[in-house]
């Protein structure tokens, strides 16, 4: 009796960056600019001092400080009044399809990955071509791998986006 050999399919916990540059919520904003800039970064996660996940600092976030500046006086400069305060995130156990998958429906370049509240990890779109890269390696019949692959249709495991209680 034949065997089919199906690739194991990654989870956030086995491939997730957990050493993380994150940002405070009372941080200056052009302090936090910096931050992004030194490191190289596209954006950052907020978080409190239990590492609970308030928001993400971005790019975008950064063109929000300069258009405010220029049009309304920069009523205030630190972090938590430009930062997107409802994330879309994911759990450790979230499948690497439904990442995929929640990144192209939500046009996201990373996603914190949070067990309850709190900030474990994050996955960034070269975190996923770099783990797919590693799958398809391991696999020899590429052809047959990328046929499974795109039988996956369902989202078994839809991402989450943080509530706030106010």
């Amino acid at each position: 009796m034949a065997t089919t050999i199906i690739p194991t399919i990654s989870c956030a916990r086995d491939f997730m960056t957990t050493r993380l540059t994150t940002l405070r919520p009372d941080m200056d904003v052009f302090h936090a600019i910096e931050i992004l800039l030194k490191s190289k970064i596209s954006g950052a996660p907020v978080v409190d001092e239990n590492r609970n996940l308030l928001g993400v600092f971005s790019e975008a976030s950064s063109m929000k400080v300069l258009t405010d500046a220029a049009y309304e006086g920069l009523p205030t400069n630190r972090v938590h009044a430009f930062m997107d305060s409802d994330p879309v995130t994911i759990t450790p156990d979230t499948q690497l399809f439904s990442i995929i998958q929640s990144m192209i429906n939500n046009n996201r370049r990373r996603l914190p990955v949070l067990e309850g509240n709190r900030l474990v990890g994050q996955i960034s779109r070269r975190d996923i071509m770099r783990e797919s890269s590693k799958i398809l390696r391991k696999k020899g019949d590429r052809e047959s791998t990328l046929l499974y692959l795109s039988a996956l249709r369902e989202m078994q495991d839809t991402p989450t986006r943080i509530k706030k209680s106010h």
